[in-house]
């Protein structure tokens, strides 16, 4: 089920933060890591990485790592 509220949310927000994923979802960024890594297998999102600027360091890995939806995939129950 959580998989496919994952697709629902990209397919409407077209793009989101690993950090933004975990706060909606209430769930850490481990526990969403292999679901998002099996839509990315599957083609349905890609992972949009930010390097970082080096300055304070104040930015998790969460906020800098991005799922973006793949325009023309459908959000079927079909996982």
């Amino acid at each position: 089920m959580i998989l496919t509220d994952i697709q629902a949310y990209l397919a409407k927000n077209q793009k989101a933060s690993l950090a933004d994923l975990s706060t909606h979802f209430r769930m850490s960024a481990d526990a969403l890591s292999p679901m998002l890594d099996r839509l990315l297998k599957k083609g349905r999102i890609r992972l949009i990485s930010l390097e970082k600027c080096g300055g304070c360091r104040r930015c998790s890995p969460e906020s800098m790592a991005f799922y973006e939806w793949i325009e023309g995939n459908s959000t079927g129950t079909n996982n």
